[in-house]
């Protein structure tokens, strides 16, 4: 046995000292004589255009004014405004195109309707409840659409009532 794995072992590396590589060294001179194929030259960057602002007599936005005071814009404080205190409905987290009806619901003299989230969920939900992430309230259910009033910021600290509406079938806001 003490002998039998060195021979062994001898038996291996004779059998890997002669090898024909004829075929390996064809291979090598072929890829040798190919053509390189060009590289295509770098794409020339274009200079962008400079502009000087010319300020005139117009105060500089980066510097505070004279006395040390900003200027404040006007905040417009009037009109519908979301309640901060009321929680948030899951079908809030959602973007109001991103919901679908998909049926309503008689109940006990109610009417339900059926939403179906991006998530494949159904969900049950009934005028008065929020779903869309601009404070939409569902103001009535009808056959075919669910009515929705939200409120959309103006620009100025205000907001704005718009009209949306849900339909049976679409993943659309109007």
């Amino acid at each position: 046995m003490k002998y039998i794995i060195p021979a062994a072992m001898m038996l291996l590396l004779a059998g890997c000292a002669k090898q024909d590589m004829a075929d390996l060294h064809d291979f090598v001179a072929e890829i040798k004589a190919k053509q390189p194929t060009p590289i295509e030259p770098i794409p020339q960057i274009k200079q962008a255009e400079t502009y000087l602002y010319v300020g005139g007599n117009r105060r500089n936005p980066f510097v505070p004014t004279e006395d040390g005071t900003e200027v404040l814009v006007s905040q417009d404080t009037s009109g519908p405004r979301p309640d901060p205190n009321r929680r948030k409905e899951e079908l809030e987290s959602f973007p109001l195109d991103a919901l679908k009806m998909v049926g309503t619901l008689d109940q006990n003299k109610s009417v339900w309707a059926l939403v179906q989230s991006p998530d494949g969920t159904i969900h049950r939900v009934r005028p008065g409840n929020y779903l869309g992430q601009n404070d939409g309230e569902i103001v009535s259910i009808e056959e075919e659409k669910i009515n929705v009033k939200e409120l959309i910021p103006n620009g100025s600290g205000g907001y704005l009532e718009r009209q949306a509406s849900l339909t049976l079938g679409e993943r659309d806001s109007s």
